[in-house]
């Protein structure tokens, strides 16, 4: 296979997990590698960077509950539960401790993953994921129109946002309905300003090879965050991304060190 053959996705697929319509698709062959995109993305965040990865894994992306062209049937939504449902993909495809690598919300399912389903993957690396409320979180939220649990400023993010609005509008179906993406984001605002109020022994519940990462400007995870992860977890490295906030951290050079990383705990050198 070609680089240039191996980007042409193979057929999307459709699997039931957990109470869902799980959409998904996969790219190359090798050892699995999950990437997790972040909220109010889908998995098509990822596409820029399969010519990274596919050479070396078996590259699976799917679409997390609600976004995309998953479904959300019981309207609720928590990284705990969007770890389950990853926990259940991962059996149902019969995959053997695959690579999980999560970037925002991604990187809070990764996190949980590891919380609970220790030893399920056989790597992690946990992008711009925050365990504890800051301020600069909690302004964050506010900023963009996310003003509490089901409180969402829609005209706000309509008006200061339309790019995003119309990205949302494209990417986020549902039974043919146009204004999906608001009923999405009221339930993501619910996860957004829920409290995970992890405790140090949670972080020690993850025993599996973890890189964390996040950009220095990142200005909705705190440094401080990362670096306590880094602490917590017993098998664990830290990137800290120079010049990046959340938004610009997934670039190719970037990717590429998560490729070191991933190589070197897979036994592998290419």
């Amino acid at each position: 296979m070609t680089p240039s053959d191996s980007l042409i996705p193979q057929p999307g697929h459709y699997i039931r997990v957990n109470g869902i319509d799980m959409y998904y698709e996969e790219f190359g062959e090798g050892k699995p590698l999950i990437l997790l995109h972040g909220g109010t993305s889908t998995f098509q965040t990822w596409q820029p960077f399969l010519p990274i990865f596919m050479p070396h894994f078996r590259v699976i992306t799917p679409d997390s509950r609600a976004h995309g062209r998953s479904n959300n049937p019981s309207g609720a939504l928590s990284y705990r539960l969007m770890a389950d449902d990853m926990a259940v993909f991962i059996q149902a495809l019969n995959l053997d401790q695959p690579l999980v690598f999560g970037y925002s919300d991604g990187g809070q399912i990764a996190l949980e993953l590891g919380m609970h389903y220790p030893g399920l993957a056989g790597v992690l690396v946990i992008g711009a994921a925050w365990y504890k409320f800051s301020p600069t979180y909690l302004n964050t939220m506010k900023a963009v129109g996310f003003e509490g649990p089901g409180e969402v400023n829609i005209k706000r993010i309509q008006r200061e946002s339309p790019e995003w609005v119309e990205e949302m509008k494209r990417d986020h179906v549902s039974s043919g309905d146009p204004d999906y993406w608001q009923t999405l984001l009221k339930q993501i605002s619910v996860m957004w300003w829920t409290p995970l109020d992890y405790t140090a022994q949670d972080f020690q519940k993850i025993t599996t090879p973890t890189l964390v990462m996040l950009g220095d400007r990142d200005g909705i995870v705190e440094l401080q965050q990362a670096v306590d992860e880094y602490q917590l977890i017993s098998n664990a490295e830290l990137f800290i991304i120079p010049q990046a906030d959340h938004f610009t951290a997934e670039r190719e050079l970037n990717m590429r060190i998560v490729l070191d990383f991933l190589l070197r705990h897979t036994g592998r050198s290419d």
